[in-house]
């Protein structure tokens, strides 16, 4: 197995504050290494005893910062830093605007709708709104997975520089990852020039993802829309139906941020 090992910064700096650093190197291993971690584990990565870190574990628990699995006594990072973030006027006022909106637009579908950002390679649902219809899909908020498998995440990398996209290629999965690098590229850019993104659902079956950008004046993609629509045994699929009401969605939700 490989070993994490993270170094412990060694510029003095000219206010010096141990306790702070130690905590930044535990949240910085633990966003590293993806999976839970022992604090025996960590202590090695880190370099440090364990019981240089055992209060700040134990503090970082405590406000939240980190979830210890009480079966194993692992640790993982918490959703903790990226609520944080979401309360940014920013983060707030794409919430705002695009919640009224994404109930619109369910009411309008019958369909369940899901406003996704990227976080560290990651897609993240932050708000949903739960359809009209008898029988929806609603993924949970904090719903996290890859951003080159899911719909949502290609559609927002499509409208990003290529830096931005090859950072959350680097975060994905390794497994075939040289091989693939091209053919995803290619189709990323094909969602931009196309503006939006249909396809079936890479967990679901039966479901087809329907996804938009929500963009700046840039022309890049702050978040996007997705709509996990439900194809029912007997029911007239209405796809470019939904595609059309989301594409408009879309584009109010951008232009109200401006």
């Amino acid at each position: 197995m490989e070993q994490l090992h993270v170094e412990p910064s060694s510029r003095p700096g000219p206010y010096p504050a141990p306790a702070l650093e130690k905590g930044l190197e535990i949240i910085e291993l633990l966003a590293a290494a993806q999976k839970p971690l022992s604090t025996r584990a960590i202590a090695e990565s880190l370099g440090r005893s364990k019981g240089e870190i055992f209060r700040m574990l134990f503090v970082l628990v405590e406000r939240g910062y980190l979830n210890r699995d009480p079966a194993t006594e692992e640790l993982t990072l918490s959703n903790r830093l990226f609520e944080l973030g979401m309360r940014t006027p920013r983060a707030r006022q794409l919430v705002e605007v695009a919640a009224p909106a994404m109930e619109k637009l369910s009411a309008k579908t019958a369909q369940s709708a899901h406003l996704v950002v990227l976080n560290e390679g990651e897609t993240v649902v932050i708000a949903n709104a739960a359809g009209t219809g008898d029988i929806s899909f609603t993924l949970r908020l904090g719903y996290r997975r890859p951003a080159v498998e899911a719909t949502s995440g290609r559609v927002i990398l499509a409208f990003q520089d290529d830096d931005l996209r090859q950072r959350s290629l680097n975060a994905g999965p390794s497994h075939g990852r040289e091989e693939n690098a091209g053919l995803l590229r290619a189709m990323l850019d094909e969602i931009a020039t196309r503006g939006f993104l249909v396809a079936e659902s890479h967990d679901m079956p039966g479901v087809t993802d329907i996804s938009a950008p929500i963009l700046d004046r840039q022309g890049r993609a702050v978040a996007s829309i997705v709509i996990p629509y439900l194809n029912r045994r007997g029911a007239r699929t209405r796809h470019e139906e939904v595609l059309a009401e989301l594409l408009a969605t879309c584009r109010m939700i951008s232009s109200e941020l401006g």
